[in-house]
């Protein structure tokens, strides 16, 4: 782990989101399902949830999954209105930001942190995934503050896993994969590990995974249809009820974070093939695009409405940016020589996310920053 202030550094080619494959077949290989019992923590206030997470803290460890059928039903939810973002202002913020490397030492080549709550504890996996026999995703929670108490989190059974996103309770999503190719989202609510699948997939393999979850237990996330096109959804873990999200009347959507005040951000296909970010907030919906950017994607948003992602930029390289207010900053790691992608934060100005170094490792990193919509105290 090392700390470094950035001057300006440069950002990262590829993507975040894969979808896990494997080169060893297992055909006929059926998916395992749990479900959760509800309870009525969404109507704690954030102040009991903490203090329940305090006195719960370290209780990390994955528990037997429980063996029952999920139960969904697919609803949609429409769009009233559809904005565009006003024309954005650009501030290069790179050297007011602190960087901390955090790799896991079981992997120091490849670590990508997804996801970070208000208590500082991260959500993330190591391992490239290719090849997934050798090389396989393998998701973690790591302890705050210190970047470096791993926690081992992978869905009993998988190949690969990927923890994508933590909420103040200590619960998280994510996604995993089988040998045969299927990828399905989960929940890890107390150790009790659930397997999430819209219903309405018609890829093959299924592929479904979960991105982004909230204090109220509503995650989000997107599945495949028979042509690869990525359509989005809220997933209730109370109901079990699976929410279309569909802005723009895109055919081609994901989902990737909510708020506790139910906004719901991602990215989606224009029509002229261009990839922008998008903010739901009800039946409004923005999107938002870097300018001089035809790539834009959003992966987190606190509560305040601050949100963050990556652009393409010159040279193909991704860079990271936290938009709020109409400003974009731009936040690239000072070692990410290959590149910068900004993937989750929390309320208290706590930004994760991942670069590429010198060696062409893949390295994860926290930021401390202080910014319009991040609270300071």
């Amino acid at each position: 782990m090392s700390t470094r202030t950035s001057p300006t550094a440069p950002a990262l080619s590829g993507r975040h989101l894969t979808i896990l494959h494997s080169a060893s077949q297992a055909p006929g290989t059926a998916l395992a399902a749990a479900v959760v019992t509800p309870d009525n923590q969404a109507w704690v206030s954030r102040g009991a949830r903490r203090a329940q997470l305090r006195r719960r803290a370290g209780g990390l460890g994955l528990a037997a999954m429980a063996a029952l059928p999920l139960v969904a039903v697919a609803t949609s939810a429409q769009v009233a209105s559809a904005t565009p973002a006003a024309s954005a202002k650009v501030v290069n913020a790179s050297a007011s930001y602190t960087y901390t490397t955090v790799d896991d030492p079981a992997d120091l080549t490849f670590n990508q942190l997804l996801g970070i709550n208000d208590f500082g504890v991260i959500a993330g996996y190591f391992g490239s995934g290719s090849p997934a026999t050798t090389h396989p995703n393998k998701g973690y929670q790591v302890a705050p503050y210190t970047g470096t108490t791993f926690t081992n989190e992978n869905y009993p059974g998988s190949q690969q896993t990927q923890v994508t996103a933590i909420n103040d309770w200590g619960n998280t999503v994510g996604f995993y994969a089988l040998p045969n190719g299927t990828n399905a989202g989960f929940l890890d609510e107390d150790g009790v590990m659930t397997s999430v699948a819209d219903p309405a997939t018609t890829s093959s393999p299924a592929v479904n995974q979960l991105l982004g979850i909230n204090n109220d237990g509503i995650a989000v996330g997107f599945y495949n249809d028979k042509s690869g096109n990525a359509h989005a959804y809220r997933w209730d873990r109370k109901t079990q009820v699976f929410t279309a999200i569909d802005p723009f009347g895109s055919s081609n959507v994901t989902a990737t974070g909510i708020n506790d005040h139910g906004t719901v951000v991602g990215f989606y296909a224009e029509a002229n093939g261009n990839t922008a970010g998008f903010i739901m907030n009800g039946t409004s919906v923005t999107s938002v695009e870097y300018p001089g950017s035809t790539n834009t994607q959003i992966f987190g948003v606190n509560d305040s409405g601050t949100v963050v992602g990556t652009y393409v930029g010159a040279k193909k390289l991704n860079h990271g940016f936290i938009y709020s207010n109409g400003t974009f900053r731009q936040v690239n790691d000072p070692d990410g020589v290959g590149g910068t992608i900004v993937n989750g934060l929390n309320n208290i100005g706590g930004v994760v996310g991942f670069y590429m170094d010198a060696k062409g490792n893949t390295d994860g990193f926290v930021a401390n920053l202080h910014v319009v919509g991040i609270p300071t105290s």
